[in-house]
C-alpha cells in the first residue's frame, strides 16, 4: 500500500475526528497538529511494516448549519 486517505472532521465538542477510506483505523485529537499524531500513531499499530503506507492525506471537511 503506498497511500492512505483519512477523512477528517470537527468535532462538535470541540477537536477533530479522523477515520480511514477502506480500513478501520479511527481515532482523534484537540488539534490538527496532535490529529496527525494521533492518526500516525493509529496507523503504525494498524499495520505491519510491509503494508504501511508511504503517504498519509488528510481531507478535512466542516459542516455548517445555517437559517435563511
Amino acid at each position: 500500500m503506498k497511500e492512505l486517505v483519512f477523512l477528517v472532521e470537527e468535532s462538535q465538542d470541540g477537536g477533530y475526528y479522523a477515520r480511514a477510506v477502506n480500513h478501520s483505523v479511527v481515532t482523534q485529537g484537540d488539534t490538527i497538529a496532535e490529529l496527525k499524531t494521533m492518526i500516525s500513531d493509529a496507523v503504525r499499530c494498524h499495520f505491519d511494516e510491509a503494508e504501511m503506507p508511504d503517504l498519509i492525506h488528510m481531507h478535512v471537511t466542516r459542516e455548517e448549519t445555517f437559517a435563511l
